[in-house]
């Protein structure tokens, strides 16, 4: 199984939510399953949030399997704010 490997850092924000899209949907046409390191991301906002989803559905339209990875707090903080956890099905790390 073809495994790709993305780790985003800074801001997950409207400022970066159409580069990190086209970086997302590029590497899923290139892999079955790719991992999305999330440790490096200070900030995510609803854009960030909508881009994840986005990736996600598409991974499961595709039949290839989007994993996120390794949630910084900050992150972590919003996806439990939200109760996004279950929705993407990837273990969250627990506060630090």
């Amino acid at each position: 199984m073809d495994i790709g490997y993305i780790a985003l850092d800074g801001e997950l924000s409207i400022y970066r939510a159409a580069e990190v899209k086209s970086l997302l949907q590029t590497e899923l046409t290139r892999c079955a399953v790719l991992e999305v390191d999330l440790a490096g991301v200070t900030e995510i906002d609803s854009a960030g949030i909508q881009v994840l989803i986005l990736a996600k559905l598409m991974a499961r339209d595709e039949s290839r399997e989007l994993r996120l990875v390794h949630h910084s707090d900050a992150v972590r903080e919003v996806f439990e704010r939200l109760a996004l956890e279950r929705w993407f099905g990837d273990a969250l790390p627990t506060a630090h």
